[in-house]
């Protein structure tokens, strides 16, 4: 009898600690969810706000604006839900908030004639990154449905034009430099890559017809100068030949 109930004492037992091991199991995947969910929001909220800091590099229509600052505040809202507990979050939540509602869409819009391209080349490499990270935000935000299909087709495309707009400028700008130093093989392949640039569009836009007349012409250009450049080469060549021959023979001097 006393060993039947130690049995049953012993089964009992093991089952309170495969219970109570399942249950911290299950405690435990919670919070690693919870972790894994707010280090998401917590990337899109970074990622967010970098973006909002650097649009002032180039331009941005005011409804692309609320889109990232709807954006930001869906994540925070996303996390205070998951930290209900942290003033920290609720506060913030608030101030997102308040933000949101100044954000006005019934600005002007900015005019992308009126953008220069900055002279250094690491920033134009940061401008197009920040384009670049910019679409991609739009396009996760249109998946998730919070875009207007037509908003997301203008602004993507917008954005587009102006990445080729950089794109196409800074190499145009490199082969302007290289083509005053007389380095024509280099501008060559300057022109060549942003004609390139061009062409790759499915539907290209006045500019875009526009800086394929001028490139063309740059090239032509170019190819005329390394026909007169290897001209004159040639001249110079056969001219420095000639004088050695006449050096060879002329006639010896008798001592």
């Amino acid at each position: 009898m006393i060993f039947t109930i130690v049995i049953a004492l012993v089964i009992a037992l093991v089952v309170l600690a495969i219970i109570i091991n399942a249950v911290q199991q299950h405690k435990e995947k919670i919070e690693s969810d919870k972790r894994n969910e707010l280090a998401k929001y917590k990337h899109t909220v970074e990622e967010t706000e970098n973006l909002l800091m650097n649009i002032g590099n180039f331009p941005v229509s005011p409804q692309l604006i609320l889109i990232l600052h709807q954006r930001l505040l869906d994540a925070i809202k996303a996390m205070a839900e998951l930290m209900p507990e942290s003033t920290d979050f609720r506060q913030r939540l608030r101030d997102t908030q308040e933000r949101v509602k100044n954000v006005s869409t019934q600005q002007p819009q900015v005019n992308d004639e009126d953008f220069n391209l900055p002279d250094d080349e690491r920033a134009t490499i940061a401008l197009i990154q920040g384009i670049k990270k910019l679409r991609t935000a739009l396009r996760s935000e249109h998946t998730k449905g919070k875009v207007d299909p037509q908003l997301f087709m203008t602004e993507d495309k917008r954005l587009d034009a102006l990445q080729l707009r950089i794109n196409v400028e800074s190499l145009m700008k490199r082969g302007n430099m290289a083509r005053q130093s007389q380095m024509l093989g280099s501008a060559r392949q300057y022109y060549e890559k942003a004609l390139a640039t061009i062409d790759a569009q499915a539907i290209r836009s006045e500019y875009a017809n526009q800086r394929k007349v001028e490139l063309t012409t740059r090239l032509r250009e170019i190819t005329e100068e390394l026909k007169n450049t290897n001209e004159k080469d040639r001249r110079k060549k056969a001219a420095d030949e000639e004088d050695d021959l006449d050096v060879l023979f002329q006639p010896k001097k008798k001592w």
